[in-house]
């Protein structure tokens, strides 16, 4: 009875994040199309990055994530430029999703340190899944734990799903300081294989923000000589609703060049009887002066689901920003945001 009221969760689990819902990642900033599409060109460089999330390795089942990026900043026209492709697999149903966007923002500057950017991405997305690999509640027997081996008609072979979709947002940002918002799927994409025109992804709003705090500065000593070691402290939030399910992320960086740790707490008390104490997520990265950064961040599960059952999830990501050449200056100071 206990392995089949298990089998019940996780299939609620499976459909609520393979079609209702977004994929959640732990390291926001490393990953800044899918927070907010004002951050393209955010680094007044050119960037490339890739992430990867395994979701709650310990069931037989996993949910992988994955994205790549990469944009650029034109000066002349204050713009940035940016290019994504993201993707998701379940493997209990065999589903996945992709999406491939462009993105541009604008950056306008508000007196002599602060800036807004106005972002906004168009997709193309795409959903295919096999239901001959589904098991659905009205196949269970609660007396045995045993199941029908068929469906229906209705869920045999494979389904497809195309369709295009829009995603906005804005950032304000100063010398220590930012706070941004952002709306995805505006326009709404269809989640239904049987019914395409009757259930739709709901909206999924993002509000962000946070405020990075300078430390004294240290020394590097490289064997010819001392520069100088950045080292600062941020804290940040992160909250997101779509549709019944919101979401709250409280977190800390603490930077002491090159190193990078953090610590996250996702969870947020809701009416509605659902699991949303979720995580603390812990992270360690580096930042390297060739524009070379990378980190890797655990979720310790403190749900209902537990950390023995989940495994947690595994994040990793790796970026890279074309530092300026030949003593060239920026022109534009480095946001205030996390680093991940």
């Amino acid at each position: 009875m206990r392995k089949l009221i298990f089998l019940l969760g996780f299939i609620f689990l499976v459909s609520r994040y393979s079609f209702g819902q977004d994929i959640q990642y732990s390291q926001f900033y490393a990953n800044p199309f899918h927070i907010n599409p004002a951050f393209a060109g955010s680094t007044s460089e050119s960037r490339v990055g890739v992430n990867f999330r395994n979701q709650w390795p310990s069931l037989d089942q996993s949910f992988i994530a994955y994205t790549a990026y990469a944009d650029h900043f034109f000066e002349d026209i204050s713009s940035g430029v940016g290019i994504v492709f993201s993707g998701a697999k379940e493997s209990f149903t065999q589903s996945q999703q992709y999406e491939i966007g462009l993105v541009y923002s604008y950056r306008l500057q508000l007196g002599d340190k602060n800036f807004v950017q106005f972002g906004a991405q168009a997709s193309y997305a795409g959903r295919e899944s096999m239901f001959d690999k589904v098991i659905l509640g009205s196949q269970l027997n609660i007396d045995n734990g045993q199941y029908y081996s068929s469906a229906g008609d209705l869920f045999e072979g494979d389904s497809k799903l195309s369709s295009f979709d829009a995603h906005a947002g804005i950032l304000f940002y100063g010398e220590k300081y930012w706070i941004g918002g952002a709306a995805y799927h505006l326009l709404e994409p269809p989640v239904s294989y049987i019914e395409p025109d009757l259930y739709n992804l709901p909206v999924r709003y993002g509000v962000h923000g946070g405020y990075r705090i300078d430390l004294a500065p240290g020394n590097i000593n490289d064997y010819f000589n001392n520069t100088d070691q950045e080292r600062s402290l941020a804290f940040a939030f992160n909250y997101k609703k779509q549709g019944l399910y919101s979401q709250l992320d409280l977190g800390a960086e603490f930077y002491f060049q090159p190193l990078i740790l953090g610590l996250w707490y996702r969870g947020l008390p809701t009416k509605y009887e659902l699991p949303n104490n979720e995580s603390l997520i812990a992270l360690i990265g580096f930042s390297l002066k060739s524009g070379l950064e990378f980190g890797y961040s655990f979720d310790f599960s403190i749900s209902k689901m537990g950390q023995s059952v989940s495994g947690g999830a595994h994040e990793l990501s790796f970026r890279y920003v074309f530092v300026p050449r030949n003593g060239r200056k920026k022109r534009y100071a480095p946001l205030p945001t996390f680093r991940f």
